[in-house]
């Protein structure tokens, strides 16, 4: 288990970047300690997944010619062996100007700021997109489906990038020295936690 854990192409997913800033010790638990989350409980979780169902339901050719956009590939998976990151994009869009851009559609309400979590993971797929179609990145867009399907875009600077690639180097820590992590700052995110019974 070391020797897979110590090797230089070692892998996580893009959700692991959003468990890790929920609460780093997630991180731990699931891939030191191998303790599965038992997810299918937590409230969060299932109304997250219900978004792939009611993305059928968007009018995407809508959302598509309002973003200037002129080709677009689905439900992409796509792997970043040189930055250790993995994961699908919703929506590749491949833009007027010559970019291409992630569409993620999230299965919740605009509640005036693009939460920490959503942001990263738009990065995250920018990375991909980059290194695996060779465009330029510079912007990422949002689909609040149950926002009437309100679409918010999300500037990506090269410094957005850096640190992306920071937190990912900081989970890698974790899994590979069996790092123990200090525990989210915000106690409210405890309440519905699975792991919260053996968290010390």
């Amino acid at each position: 288990m070391e020797e897979i854990l110590n090797e230089k192409h070692t892998i996580i997913m893009i959700s692991d970047v959003l468990e890790y800033q929920f609460c780093p010790r997630f991180i731990y638990f699931m891939h030191c300690l191998d303790i599965p989350q038992h997810e299918e409980k937590r409230f969060k979780v299932l109304k997250g997944r219900e978004v792939h169902e009611k993305r059928r339901f968007t009018n995407r050719e809508y959302v598509r010619k309002k973003l200037h956009c002129v080709q677009k590939d689905s439900e992409v998976y796509l792997v970043s062996k040189d930055h250790h990151i993995k994961g699908i994009v919703d929506e590749v869009l491949f833009l007027e100007d010559g970019t291409a851009a992630p569409l993620e559609y999230k299965f919740a309400e605009y509640k005036e700021k693009i939460f920490s979590t959503y942001k990263y993971q738009i990065i995250l797929q920018g990375l991909l997109i980059k290194e695996n179609y060779g465009k330029e990145v510079n912007r990422g867009y949002i689909c609040y489906t149950r926002s009437n399907s309100l679409v918010k875009e999300l500037v990506i600077s090269p410094a957005d990038f850096n640190k992306a690639i920071e937190i990912v180097t900081d989970i890698l820590e974790i899994i590979e020295k069996g790092k123990y992590p200090k525990a989210t700052r915000s106690s409210n995110k405890c309440i519905d936690c699975c792991y919260r019974n053996i968290c010390v």
